[in-house]
């Protein structure tokens, strides 16, 4: 039988590149053979394309992949094209009418359907079988989908539907699955970390869970993301303070500080129940690493209280912060309730000032380990140097460690590293 090749391209975040996973090993089961986000060559027979509808720029860049590819298949170089994921679960409706072309469009959890769109049967394979993208040592667990928060700026409820858990007993099993394939690694994602376990359980359980997860052997490393600030499970804290395996690293997206915009923002919570809620996880786990969202822009951000969330940045000193600008986003209750008077000029005003001065802040951090010991797994090797990260470091998004070739290492073990250098987005190390 001749094989059939896909191109499997994946835009935006971490829980659609698990989507993205899920798929691949259905594909690969029925008999494709895949390429994941392939950089160059002629492409696919077959183009699937996991979209991003969060915000403007990641919904424009969905769309002009779409119509990249559509512009092959006019070519005749591809056969034909697949679009799922966020933007065509939102734009189910309107998206088939403007962009013809694409033969087929599914949402975000209808995998098994676009298997049987290619075969005509659904896939042998269920559950969260998957084939890792990352390398051969780190994985992307997803422990829930949906939001319940309903943040005045946000579209992703109206994505993915309310908060939905899935079962400790379901994610240890995955865990233990992938720990047997060399997974030492798992960064935890969901939309909402803080809520875990409420809606099966009545209570949260993001502490039992990430214990659980702990005591599975051939676990190395868990980073915690996304948590929400309002309602936060203070009982995960002694978890990251004591246990060996969970890293010092807590991504808790914050958004504002200035009450009028939080309250505009629908965030529950207070500019002051913030600033307490960041000094007790500093206080409970010395030495962790936080990562933070901020927006500017937002209606409601007047100059002073856009000077607040300045000197915030200045104050909280985060380890590492990304921040964006307020973009108005359809059917939001941000859009129907507030006018977004604040120019783009402002606004991109507003973003490079604090992030000139969180770079600072950046730097400051980066120098305070030069002398340390630390721990590093090793991500790869390139010409100069190989490449690893601490426990404070996340895949993709934060510093990289940059380590001499004078000994061989080897990809996915761990080693102490002396940090002798620092720059604002890399360390520099050498073998201990």
């Amino acid at each position: 039988m001749k094989k059939r090749f896909i191109d499997l391209i994946t835009l935006g975040c971490s829980k659609n590149l698990v989507d993205s996973e899920r798929l691949i090993k259905m594909l690969e089961t029925s008999g494709f053979d895949v390429r994941h986000n392939p950089e160059n060559g002629k492409p696919g027979q077959i183009v699937i394309i996991n979209t991003c509808g969060f915000i403007g720029d990641a919904k424009e860049e969905s769309i002009n992949t779409i119509l990249e590819y559509v512009d092959a298949k006019n070519r005749g170089i591809v056969d034909k094209i697949l679009v799922m994921g966020c933007l065509s679960q939102r734009y189910a409706e309107v998206l088939p009418q403007e962009i013809q072309e694409v033969d087929a469009w599914f949402g975000k959890f209808n995998l098994p359907d676009i298997v049987k769109f290619l075969t005509k049967t659904y896939p042998a394979l269920s559950g969260y079988d998957r084939v890792i993208t990352t390398g051969p040592h780190n994985a992307y667990l997803k422990i829930s989908e949906g939001c319940n928060r309903f943040c005045s700026f946000c579209a992703i409820p109206l994505i993915t539907g309310r908060h939905k858990s899935r079962p400790i007993e379901e994610i240890v099993a995955e865990v233990e699955t992938l720990t047997s394939r060399g997974i030492k690694e798992f960064n935890i994602i969901a939309q909402d970390l803080s809520s875990y376990g409420t809606d099966l359980y009545g209570e949260k359980r993001l502490a039992e869970l990430i214990t659980k997860i702990s005591n599975v052997s051939g676990v190395e490393w868990i980073r915690l993301h996304y948590a929400y600030p309002a309602d936060f499970p203070f009982d995960v804290l002694p978890v990251i303070r004591n246990n060996p395996k969970v890293c010092k690293y807590l991504d808790i997206a914050l958004q504002h500080i200035s009450d009028p915009v939080l309250k505009n923002m629908r965030r529950h919570i207070t500019g002051d129940e913030t600033r307490r809620l960041l000094a007790r996880i500093r206080e409970e786990v010395p030495g962790i690493h936080l990562r933070t969202t901020l927006m500017v822009g937002f209606p409601g951000e007047g100059e002073s209280e856009f000077r607040e969330l300045v000197e915030f940045v200045k104050e909280a000193k985060f380890e590492r912060m990304g921040a964006f600008a307020y973009c108005e986003e359809e059917d939001t209750y941000g859009a129907m309730n507030f006018s977004d008077l604040i120019s783009d000029d402002v606004k991109q005003s507003r973003l490079d000032e604090i992030m000139s001065i969180q770079e600072e802040i950046s730097l400051n951090h980066q120098l305070s380990k030069v002398g340390t010991l630390q721990k590093v797994i090793i991500d790869r090797e390139e010409p100069e140097n190989y490449v690893g990260r601490t426990q404070f470091d996340s895949p993709e998004v934060d510093p990289e460690v940059l380590i001499d070739k004078s000994q061989e290492l080897k990809i996915g073990e761990f080693y102490d590293v002396e940090i002798t250098e620092a720059l604002p987005f890399e360390l520099i190390g050498r073998l201990k």
